[in-house]
C-alpha cells in the first residue's frame, strides 16, 4: 500500500520544487526584481540611485563612468557570450542541428516576434518618440519561463518543455539582431576594423583548432573593448566571440561545451540578477491608473502577453495543419495554449532593450519597466494556471517533490 504523503510535506513540496527544479534561477529573478522595487521606493532610493548611476571617480574605461554602464555594457556581455555559445552547441550538435527540428522553433519564434511588434505598434504607434520600443516585447526571458515551467514538476510534457527552450533561444538570435541592426549608434569605421581583424584572428585559431581557452579568451576582451568603442552596442561582441569558439577539445567534451558548462551558472546566478537589481527598480510615487495605462506600458503589457501568444500558438497550429512541422509530441491544444502564453515573460532581454530604445529618457524607461514587469506577471500566472489546470498526466496525481 502506497504511503501517503504527510500535510506537512504537501505543504512545503512547491517550495522545496523551487530548489531542486529549473524553476531556481527563475525565482531568483522575481526576488532580486522585487527587491529592486522595494529598493527604489523605500528611505534607501536615493542610495540605489547613486549606486548605480553615480559618476565614478575613477574609471579605467572613459565611457563607462557609472556602475550601471559597466553591468549593462559589460557585464551583460558575459550574458551574451553564453547566449551565443548554447546557439552555437545546439545549433550544431543539438536541438537545432536539423533542418526539420528548426523549422518550428524557428517559425514559432519569428511569429512570437512579429506580433508583438504589431501589437505595440498599433498602441504606441501614434507618438513617434515611442516607436523606437517596437522591439521591447519581442523576447522571452529562458530563466523566468523554464523557471515558471519548473514550478509544475514532471506535469508538462517533456517535449514542451524542449520546444519552449528552443523557442527562447532562436528567440535570442532574433533579440540580438535587432539590437545589432535598429539599436546602433554611429559607425566609427577604425573601431570596426579593429573588431574585425580580432574576429579574423579567433576564426584563424578556429580553423587550426586551438583547444587551449586563454587565446580565445584575450581576444575576446580586445574585441569587446573593440565593439564597446565602435558604436555597436558592446554586448553583440560577447555572442559574436562565442560562435567563433571552436567546437574541439581535449576530451569528450568540446570547448564550446566546457566553456558554457563553467559560465552558464555565473551568468545566471550572478550576472542576471545583478543586471536585474540594476535595472528593474522602478519609483512608483505618484504613480496612479493613468500612468499604469499610458500608451507605453500598455503597448509593451499588451505585446507580451497577446502579441506572444497568439503569434506562437497560431504559428504552431497552421504548421502542424499545413503539415509544415508537427507540433510537439503528446502535447495537447490547451498545453500548447499555455506554454505560447509562458512565452510572453519577457524580463532580461527586454529591460536591455529598452534601455537602449529610450537611453537618457529615465521617465520612459520606467514606463517601459511597468510595461515589461506587468506584462511579464500575468504571462507567468495565466500561463501557470492554464497548465495546471489542464496537464492530465500521470504527475497531477503525485508531485515528484513528494518523495
Amino acid at each position: 500500500m502506497t504511503e501517503r504523503p504527510s500535510a506537512f510535506r504537501l505543504v512545503f513540496a512547491p517550495v522545496r520544487a523551487l530548489f531542486v527544479s529549473d524553476a531556481s534561477a527563475g525565482i531568483l529573478l522575481i526576488l532580486v526584481a522585487a527587491a529592486a522595487m522595494i529598493a527604489a521606493n523605500s528611505p534607501l532610493a536615493g542610495e540605489y540611485e547613486a549606486l548605480f548611476y553615480g559618476h565614478l571617480s575613477w574609471t579605467p574605461i572613459a565611457k563607462l563612468d557609472d556602475l550601471h554602464l559597466w553591468i549593462n555594457d559589460g557585464l551583460m556581455a558575459v550574458f551574451f557570450f553564453v547566449v551565443g555559445l548554447e546557439v552555437k552547441r545546439e545549433w550544431i550538435e543539438g536541438q537545432l542541428s536539423s533542418a526539420q527540428a528548426r523549422r518550428l522553433p524557428i517559425l514559432a519564434a519569428a511569429a512570437g516576434m512579429i506580433l508583438p511588434a504589431l501589437v505595440y505598434v498599433g498602441i504606441a504607434g501614434g507618438n513617434a518618440e515611442l516607436l523606437r520600443g517596437w522591439a521591447i516585447p519581442a523576447a522571452t526571458d529562458i530563466a523566468f519561463a523554464m523557471g515558471v515551467l519548473g514550478l509544475l514538476g514532471n506535469r508538462v510534457p517533456a517535449s514542451l518543455r524542449l520546444f519552449l527552450l528552443t523557442v527562447a533561444i532562436v528567440d535570442d538570435i532574433g533579440a540580438v539582431l535587432v539590437i545589432a541592426l535598429f539599436y546602433t549608434a554611429n559607425i566609427k569605421l577604425g573601431w570596426l576594423a579593429a573588431s574585425a581583424a580580432a574576429v579574423a584572428a579567433m576564426m584563424v585559431l578556429n580553423r587550426m583548432k586551438v583547444a587551449r581557452m586563454l587565446p580565445f579568451i584575450l581576444l575576446t576582451l580586445v574585441l569587446w573593448y573593440c565593439v564597446l568603442n565602435s558604436g555597436i552596442h558592446a554586448t553583440i561582441a560577447g555572442v559574436v566571440a562565442a560562435l567563433c569558439i571552436p567546437m574541439v577539445g581535449p576530451d569528450d567534451q568540446t570547448m564550446v561545451e566546457r566553456m558554457e558548462h563553467s559560465l552558464a551558472p555565473w551568468s545566471a546566478y550572478l550576472v542576471v540578477p545583478v543586471f536585474g537589481f540594476a535595472n528593474a527598480g522602478v519609483p512608483f510615487a505618484g504613480l496612479g491608473l493613468e500612468q499604469v495605462l499610458a500608451p507605453l506600458p500598455l503597448a509593451i503589457a499588451a505585446g507580451l502577453f497577446l502579441g506572444k501568444q497568439v503569434g506562437i500558438f497560431l504559428a504552431i497550429l497552421a504548421a502542424d495543419k499545413l503539415g509544415f512541422a508537427p507540433r510537439p509530441d503528446q502535447a495537447s491544444w490547451p498545453e500548447i495554449w499555455g506554454v505560447s502564453i509562458l512565452c510572453g515573460i519577457g524580463f532580461t532581454m527586454s529591460l536591455f532593450i529598452s534601455g537602449l530604445a529610450f537611453a537618457d529618457q529615465q521617465l520612459l524607461i520606467n514606463e517601459a519597466k511597468i510595461g515589461i514587469l506587468l506584462g511579464s506577471l500575468i504571462s507567468a500566472v495565466v500561463g501557470f494556471v492554464i497548465l495546471r489546470l489542464t496537464t492530465t498526466h500521470p504527475d497531477d496525481a503525485r508531485s515528484p517533490y513528494l518523495d
